[in-house]
């Protein structure tokens, strides 16, 4: 029998990114995935410019930035020829307030491989090989019985177990969802040659067959390659099947895949979870929505899951906040996770271009119950928005933002009472968008109070165990 504040089922970005935040808040999370290693191939490869600063806070953006690269242009080949150019999505420039603004392709496998390295620098731990097969609970925790016999018990749990997720079986949790394309598509990691690594190469469908896109994968000497079907079609998931498809779907011989090092057979689909907890269970990831991969929302929206549930989770176990502020988590993240599969489904489609909306930096809790605006004629940023990056007085937002805490800033000449040591405070010129007045920023970086005075911010901070 193992003890632990949280059990997290699932070693995926979800669930590693969860870890990370529970362990620097001195919260004691024991990571248990079923398979025995890390997920190999490249599924979600695209981290957009939100998670980019959650990475940021979470001390992994510069292995994140080393280990990826920018996406390529999109070539276009017809008949053996370069026959045109296609952007994956609408460019814009970076600024003060937004320094990343474009997505970043970091393979899956290896985006888990430096959350792990994180987690285990932070005194973290992952059990792989446990299979959660049973689930009950009370009042005072959880329990989770085991495949391999082993017994975990807890004061809360994660299910972060991928779409198919056995946890939420076990809650009896329903997920309603539609098939966004009926076309089987091949996901393969290859080597292969003959193709320069400077583009992403698109050979659009001929008769009878559909589209094939093979796309260099920074950081790597890997391609992967995607492959659309007919429907009721199964694609062969062998090195000769994919050889196969290359060779009729472009100009390359069937002997440039040199390696095939992981393939996958799925069909797009969005999903909801009726519910994102049941309990002390809570649901986060792809256990608790599904996404078409295209514009890169399923793994983003996942971590940004963990990045809003873990804060809370330490506030109520080392805080001594109210247990009813994990409430919340379902109250602010369900609708964004169906904002997302909207945008998800539509880009796939061709009704909408990737562009700011994917990027994620929109998103806010405006409608949260956690969400105070007192001031009377409130500015661009307002309670409950993503708090940008700028400078005050020499220093630097995100550099403020950065850790595990609240932090208050008084912009203009707005005036801020001393919160003591725990509660950095930030004063100068108001920058950029934000214009003058004070702004409690949550520890997930957005605006969680605003006011012209510090009128009811203590009251507000006494919430979430900050009095």
């Amino acid at each position: 029998m193992r003890d632990t504040d949280v059990l997290v089922v699932g070693a995926g970005p979800t669930g590693l990114a969860l870890g990370i935040d529970l362990a620097r808040r001195g919260v004691t999370a024991l990571v248990v995935e079923r398979a025995g290693a890390l997920f190999p191939g490249s599924r979600g490869k695209g981290i957009q410019p939100r998670t980019m600063e959650v990475f940021d806070d979470l001390g992994v953006l510069d292995a994140i930035r080393a280990a990826g690269g920018p996406y390529p242009v999109g070539r276009i080949w017809q008949d053996g020829r370069p026959a045109g150019e296609h952007r994956m999505f609408d460019a814009t420039e970076p600024s003060e307030d937004a320094p990343y603004t474009e997505p970043w392709m970091v393979p899956q496998w290896r985006t888990q491989q430096i959350l792990r390295a994180r987690l285990e620098e932070l005194g973290g731990e992952v059990a792989f090989g446990r299979e959660v097969v049973g689930l009950t609970q009370d009042g005072d925790g959880v329990r989770a019985e085991c495949a391999s016999g082993e017994a975990v018990t807890a004061r809360y749990a994660v299910a972060a177990d991928g779409g198919r997720s056995a946890v939420r079986g076990l809650l009896g949790i329903g997920m309603a969802g539609e098939t966004v394309d009926p076309h089987p598509t091949l996901v393969a990691d290859v080597r292969i040659t003959g193709l320069d690594r400077d583009n992403w190469h698109v050979f659009p469908p001929g008769a009878g067959d559909g589209f094939l896109a093979i796309c260099p994968l920074a950081g790597t000497e890997d391609f992967q390659l995607v492959a659309q079907f007919p429907e009721d079609t199964a694609p062969d998931l062998s090195l000769e099947g994919v050889r196969k498809v290359v060779a009729a779907r472009s100009h390359l011989a069937p002997e440039s895949v040199t390696e095939l090092r992981w393939a996958s057979d799925f069909r797009p689909r969005a999903a909801l979870a009726d519910r994102f907890r049941s309990g002390r269970v809570f649901l986060a990831g792809d256990a608790a929505h599904v996404h078409s991969p295209a514009g890169g929302q399923g793994l983003n929206t996942s971590v940004q899951d963990a990045y809003n549930l873990g804060w809370k989770l330490g506030a109520v176990l080392r805080d001594g906040a109210d247990a009813a502020l994990l409430d919340s988590y379902e109250q602010e993240r369900r609708p964004i996770a169906a904002e997302m599969l909207g945008l998800s489904t539509r880009v796939h489609r061709g009704e909408t271009r990737r562009g700011e909306a994917t990027g994620q930096l929109g998103i806010g809790y405006r409608r949260s119950p956690l969400t105070r605006e007192t001031r009377t004629d409130p500015g661009p940023v307002r309670a409950g928005d993503r708090a940008p990056d700028g400078s005050v007085a020499g220093v630097r937002l995100f550099d403020a933002f950065r850790g595990p805490h609240w932090t208050l800033l008084a912009l203009g000449d707005a005036q801020a009472p001393d919160l003591g040591p725990r509660i950095p405070v930030v004063r100068g010129p108001a920058p950029g968008p934000y214009g003058p007045g004070l702004f409690l920023v949550r520890p997930d970086g957005h605006v969680g109070w605003a006011g012209d005075t510090a009128a009811g911010l203590a009251d507000h901070l006494a919430r979430f165990g900050q009095g």
